[in-house]
């Protein structure tokens, strides 16, 4: 069992920076995916990013080139900074983790809001 939370969400105008951070904590494989889900109201949630134990990224096309996702192995994190960020960021943003076997673990969400 993986165990995640989130930190560093928070209220922000339209063009400000956020930088979020997942601490996983428990049974943790060194070979896992780590990555950044969002859910806006009345929305489903959606990719953001995410990140391999050996680095390779993925991002979804709405927040190429304004958001960076890294991760610290030796200290069990991974952390996604907000750049330029747009009203409809606005949403609960889920780290999750998924291990060699398959399974998938989330936290229980930061809340972005983006003013305009």
């Amino acid at each position: 069992q993986v165990q995640l939370v989130e930190s560093g969400g928070g209220l922000v105008r339209a063009g400000g920076s956020l930088r979020l951070s997942c601490a996983a904590s428990g049974s943790i494989f060194s070979i896992n995916r780590m990555g950044w889900y969002r859910q806006a109201p009345g929305k489903q949630r959606e990719l953001v990013a995410d990140i391999t134990s050996e680095g390779r990224t993925n991002y979804a096309d709405l927040v190429k080139g304004r958001f960076t996702i890294s991760r610290d192995n030796a200290k069990n994190m991974v952390y996604l900074q907000m750049n330029s960020l747009k009203p409809e960021d606005t949403a609960v943003y889920y780290c999750k983790e998924v291990n060699a076997l398959g399974a998938a673990s989330w936290g229980r969400g930061t809340q972005v809001t983006v003013s305009s």
